[in-house]
């Protein structure tokens, strides 16, 4: 399984691709940041997301697409932003045909570092380990759209041995 983690926002819109491999491994196949510039337009930088995550979805083919629930934002008008973000990545998403999980922050951090209150630089270093890479992925935006793809290759593989043992 091959899923697209998407850590949504207005200035950085992180992505991560990581695929379940052999074993149980994950493998991380790329990961990064869409830088946008908060002088565009809100609906410039929308389209920027749209077509960027459209390209990385045509490239690496991943089988599902998995992003961060909303959550508490500073303020009401950061929280439309955000939530315009999110339907954009949903869009990109469902118009390749592509289903979407949505995950809160306790159960990304909880899936990935144990803890659901665990601090951004020990979810960096468990990402880091995970995947096996030599560095701690940058932006942190990377770091963080690569936990949301582990958190729902985890979720999917529990569930599929839940079914397993139920079925």
């Amino acid at each position: 399984m091959r899923v697209l983690g998407v850590d949504c926002g207005t200035e950085y819109t992180g992505f991560g691709v990581v695929e379940l491999g052999p074993n149980d491994s994950l493998v991380c196949l790329t990961c990064g940041a869409i830088k946008l510039s908060p002088r565009e337009p809100m609906a410039r930088r929308l389209a920027i997301i749209f077509d960027r995550l459209g390209v990385i979805i045509h490239e690496h083919r991943p089988d599902n697409v998995a992003i961060e629930d909303v959550f508490y934002a500073v303020n009401v008008k950061s929280a439309l932003k955000l939530g315009q973000v999110r339907g954009v990545a949903m869009l990109a998403a469902s118009s390749a045909g592509l289903d979407v999980a949505e995950y809160s922050p306790l159960s990304i951090k909880s899936a990935v570092v144990g803890y659901g209150r665990a601090e951004k630089p020990q979810v960096q270093h468990m990402v880091t380990r995970l995947l096996n890479l030599d560095q701690v992925p940058e932006p942190a935006d990377a770091a963080d759209a690569l936990a949301i793809a582990i958190c729902h290759l985890h979720t999917s593989a529990t569930l599929l041995r839940q079914r397993a043992v139920g079925g």
